[in-house]
């Protein structure tokens, strides 16, 4: 029988960027063949690429020190001054990287609601905002032109959200009609590919290019790849090279990659327990909504009172979109689990309190209701 967690041992659930590497990414790291990425291609880095590429569906790929420069380099190769792009609300181009797609790629983001769902668009959303709408009179020369369709799977703020292949490709299909290019921000697609049980590729149909990440979820302890046509992959050397991501030896980094990839069927393990989550929070009373993937969003009235509880009861909690946020990874077992449900504890009556009794859960009528913290990762 495995020992409890320990009284003093916090859980950390803040988000799943925050597993260690595995010992055979540790010991694959080590063995690298490396060689200098920038003047020669770095083998390891350059099978990890292929590999990716092979996953998504791609003619080739490029690895990246973070998602949010994958991102970047996709939006940049599509986007010129003066030209606006679209994107789910709340999607991750949108809120979390600092405002790079309209400061350094130069498209002015245009958020569309989730007509389709928490995090999903529609076709009828994007033509009528591509000004394919006689009724919305667009054409004029003055206007912004509409370049680019961002979307995202699985929708990080939405929590988690997953959207089907058909869903994907007839949106993906509406934008390609309305002359838009498509980026698929695909950070935890290797998520969305296991809850729904099929290949990555099924979920790119349709793309220009889809980045993804292997610190997400899969547990290496940095990078993502960005993918595409050949001639996509040859112009985002150059923009990588641009924004500082040229690597030497990087097949140090792209070992652990590798390790990541063999193990993304044991996401179903993350989600199980990330559903189990939401159950046993239901059960204390916590106003919890039913995770498709491995995310947790809880309604809550004080979000930043409710953090502080859930951390002197030893657990880490985060926060996106006005909800706090729980996130199950690899390095969160069932001992984990059940240590932090007993820790939360019910939901009671008072509006203040904390875990073990009633968690900051309802505010005050006279105080006002302090702002959120986000989530980045």
């Amino acid at each position: 029988m495995r020992a409890a967690v320990p009284d003093d041992e916090p859980i950390d659930l803040r988000s799943d960027t925050v597993t260690a590497p595995s010992a055979a990414m540790r010991k694959a790291m080590a063995d690298a063949e490396v060689a200098d990425d920038v003047l020669d291609r770095d083998p390891t880095m350059r099978e990890l690429e292929e590999r990716v590429a092979g996953l998504l569906g791609a003619a080739d790929a490029l690895w990246t020190p973070t998602g949010s420069m994958a991102n970047l380099i996709a939006l940049m190769s599509r986007l010129g001054r003066g030209e606006s792009f679209l994107a789910p609300q709340g999607a991750h181009v949108l809120d979390f990287e600092l405002g790079t797609a309209a400061w350094l790629a130069g498209g002015m983001p245009r958020p569309l609601p989730h007509d389709g769902g928490p995090g999903k668009v529609t076709p009828h959303a994007v033509r009528r905002a591509a000004g394919l709408d006689p009724d919305q009179g667009y054409g004029s020369y003055t206007a912004l032109h509409c370049a680019l369709l961002c979307l995202e799977n699985t929708h990080n703020a939405a929590g988690g959200t997953v959207t089907a292949p058909e869903e994907h490709a007839a949106v993906a299909a509406a934008a390609r009609a309305a002359r838009l290019a498509v980026h698929l921000d695909g950070a935890r697609l290797w998520n969305a590919a296991v809850a729904l049980g099929v290949p990555p590729g099924a979920l790119t149909v349709g793309a220009d290019t889809v980045s993804v990440c292997l610190s997400k979820g899969l547990g290496a302890p940095v990078g993502s790849v960005v993918a595409g046509s050949s001639e996509f992959v040859e112009h985002a050397r150059r923009l990588r090279k641009m924004l500082g991501g040229g690597v030497r030896q990087g097949g140090i980094m792209a070992a652990a990659g590798l390790v990541a990839l063999e193990n993304t069927e044991r996401l179903a393990e993350d989600h199980a327990l990330a559903t189990r989550l939401a159950a046993g929070l239901r059960e204390r009373g916590w106003r919890v909504r039913e995770p498709q993937t491995n995310i947790v969003l809880v309604d809550v009235a004080d979000l930043r009172g409710t953090i502080a509880a859930f951390g002197e009861a030893g657990v880490m909690a985060g926060a996106i979109g006005g909800k706090l946020r729980l996130m199950t990874h690899r390095d969160v077992t069932e001992k984990h689990l059940t240590a932090a449900l007993d820790r939360i504890g019910e939901v009671g009556p008072a509006s203040t309190g904390s875990p073990g009794g009633p968690p900051a859960q309802f505010s005050r009528p006279d105080e006002p209701e302090r702002p959120a913290r986000t989530a980045l990762g």
